[in-house]
């Protein structure tokens, strides 16, 4: 499997897939390399790459949970370009991936050649937050994978109307680890501990500043209809500071959408002709 190891000595695991334009895809804050294998199909006339961050996945724990930031996490994958020899990249980030690439346009500017924002931008929903900070590192109680896929739909139904039962069944198996216990995190539950004490301490930066470096980036941002990560108002100013960005909402998804939708798809093709 392929792995590299960062400048602190943490063995990061990597997928790199394809030939042709590179497309660095960055997950969800909890999520890992699997959460494009709905995106996969469709892009495989790409050099698809994807990267389970530190903490999860495949990728080594971090003994100092703090280092479970987006600055940390945007450096390890300017580390992952350089190990894969690559210049300018464009990068497709869900949620967290989204902000990573604010991180990135803000300090490597020069490795970006476009960006797509999947359900994320500057600020995040009270409510969004609310929900998240209620399941990071919690255990799933579910047993089995098609338990698991029941919980998720009619958890994410109101977000997600008329998602059938095997779609969820195949989210549950991108989520969870299967193990004679039962089913498992794909990542450190230290995770919470991070996400709380970085916003104690204040450690959450103002990413309207981040954003802005997009600026002279083809950008483009997908967004769930019924998402509680991002606001209509928020889209709304990331146009206004952003004159040559490019939008779409995904009906019937929330937060976030799988990106084989067609509008998911559009964006992300307007933005790698752009870049």
């Amino acid at each position: 499997m392929p792995y590299f190891t960062t400048t602190d000595d943490r063995r990061i695991y990597f997928e790199d897939n394809g030939e042709g334009q590179p497309l660095l895809c960055l997950a969800g804050l909890t999520r890992c390399s699997r959460d494009f294998s709905f995106l996969a199909p469709h892009v495989a006339d790409l050099r698809m790459i994807a990267m389970d961050y530190r903490g999860r996945g495949r990728s080594d724990y971090d003994p100092d949970y703090m280092n479970y930031n987006i600055f940390r996490e945007s450096h390890d994958a300017i580390e992952l370009l350089d190990h894969l020899g690559l210049g300018r990249v464009t990068v497709l980030g869900t949620s967290r991936g989204g902000l990573i690439a604010m991180a990135l346009a803000a300090s490597h500017p020069e490795r970006l050649a476009g960006v797509v924002l999947n359900d994320v931008g500057p600020v995040i929903e009270p409510s969004g937050i609310a929900r998240i900070m209620e399941y990071v590192g919690k255990k799933p109680v579910s047993k089995t994978y098609d338990q698991a896929a029941r919980v998720l739909k009619d958890a994410m139904e109101p977000q997600f109307p008329g998602v059938p039962l095997e779609r969820w069944r195949k989210q549950a198996e991108i989520q969870y680890e299967a193990t004679p216990d039962g089913l498992a995190l794909r990542y450190d539950d230290a995770l919470h501990k991070a996400l709380l004490e970085q916003a104690a301490t204040g450690a959450i930066p103002d990413m309207w500043l981040f954003f802005e470096a997009l600026r002279d980036v083809p950008t483009g941002v997908i967004r769930g209809a019924n998402s509680d990560i991002l606001g209509a108002d928020t889209l709304a100013e990331m146009h206004r500071r952003h004159p040559g960005l490019i939008s779409a909402d995904v009906p019937n998804r929330g937060h976030a959408p799988f990106l084989d939708e067609p509008e998911s798809l559009d964006i992300i093709r307007r933005i790698l002709e752009a870049s």
